[in-house]
């Protein structure tokens, strides 16, 4: 059974930095990859990066230069460092298992403001 927890979201003002973790005590991280989408309010989610398992790397050209998605496969954590924080940024971040939309934690809120 997958149990995903994120931890690290907060408020931060615009320019600033988080790093978003996520520890899965399933046994499906190393096959499907992971990933990390987010919803802003009234909007629908998105997704925001992606790695495999061999650590190939998918951004949305939104997040691009500015977040980088690694993950400690050893650890099943993932992370997200995200810099240069915008406040279309702030959402609520969810760790996902795979690339499709569904297997994810409860979120982390992500508030960017002054």
């Amino acid at each position: 059974q997958v149990q995903l927890e994120e931890s690290g979201g907060g408020l931060v003002q615009p320019g600033g930095s988080l790093r978003l973790s996520c520890t899965n005590s399933g046994s499906t991280f190393n096959r499907s990859g992971m990933s990390w989408y987010r919803q802003a309010p009234g909007k629908q989610h998105e997704l925001v990066a992606f790695i495999t398992r061999d650590g190939i790397t998918k951004y949305a050209d939104s997040v691009k230069g500015r977040f980088t998605i690694s993950g400690d496969n050893a650890k099943n954590t993932v992370y997200l460092h995200m810099n240069s924080l915008k406040p279309e940024d702030t959402a609520v971040y969810y760790c996902n298992v795979g690339l499709l939309f569904g297997l994810r934690g409860q979120g982390t809120q992500v508030t960017v403001s002054s």
